[in-house]
């Protein structure tokens, strides 16, 4: 094995998450931001090793996925995140999907999907080459239905509160069966972003934080919504693009946002 690179978009939280149905699985449509990856390169080692700076993904369970794929690496893959552990940004998936595309890169997203399950009890649609297009239930690593593409937007957000990492065991969400339904219909921007704030808007009400200032800062710099990491810390903005305001950036952080990212969809 020569040299081996791949890299994994992450993704900015989640337009959409909750229950799909009273008692039903929780499903989400999740937000893909470019600027959120992870890299990943792979050499010629006996057994694996594996260098992971940011402590991602503990050696065990690199083993336990690439078994759950049927293989033993013979490599030295080293990880490199440019998203924070716990963030809402899926750098576990992402960091399990470069395994796969390095060590098995005939595996189909759902072989590596079902992996990712069996080693995390949930994860991410990172894996698919299209995921915002899924509607996609985290806890059963399975595609419940697909999607219209959202419209473009541009997103400016960032890191709010400390990290905090999924339990798959988690099932406290809200129903959304009425956004989901809404949002297969399509519709323009300002519709979806309608749409992601109410999903936003129910889970804060649940979950908290208490006091979350994402949606007035939406309100004050004239965003069309807001969107959430809904089990982690991401939080941003939508707009229109270039419509994102000059001040937004410091208004952001002036309210305790860290780490900032402006993307298109």
């Amino acid at each position: 094995m020569r040299l081996s690179r791949t890299r994994v978009a992450g993704h900015f939280g989640e337009w959409l998450q909750g229950l799909a149905a009273p008692g039903g699985p929780v499903a989400l449509v999740t937000l893909p931001c470019p600027t959120l990856c992870l890299t990943a390169t792979a050499r010629p080692a006996r057994g694996l090793l594996l260098q992971d700076p940011a402590r991602i993904l503990p050696p065990g369970r690199a083993r336990a996925f690439l078994r759950a794929l049927g293989l033993r690496a013979q490599a030295r893959i080293r990880l490199l995140p440019q998203m924070p552990p716990g963030g809402g940004a899926g750098a576990s998936t992402a960091a399990l999907v470069a395994l796969a595309r390095l060590c098995a890169p005939e595996a189909g997203p759902d072989q590596v999907a079902r992996a990712c399950l069996t080693v995390e009890g949930a994860s991410d649609p990172l894996m698919f080459r299209h995921p915002a297009r899924l509607l996609w239930a985290s806890r059963r690593g399975e595609v419940l239905g697909h999607l219209p593409e959202p419209p473009r937007a541009e997103i400016l957000g960032g890191f709010y509160g400390p990290p905090k990492r999924t339990d798959p065991a988690d099932q406290r969400f809200p129903v959304i069966d009425d956004l989901l339904q809404d949002w297969a219909r399509g519709g323009d921007l300002a519709h979806h972003a309608a749409l992601a704030a109410e999903s936003a808007r129910r889970t804060l009400a649940l979950r908290g934080p208490a006091g979350d200032p994402t949606e007035a800062l939406a309100r004050a710099l004239g965003a069309l919504g807001h969107v959430i990491a809904h089990t982690g810390a991401a939080r941003g903005l939508v707009f229109a693009p270039g419509t994102v305001p000059p001040e937004a950036g410091a208004r952001l952080r002036a309210a305790g946002f860290t780490g900032l990212h402006r993307f298109l969809t």
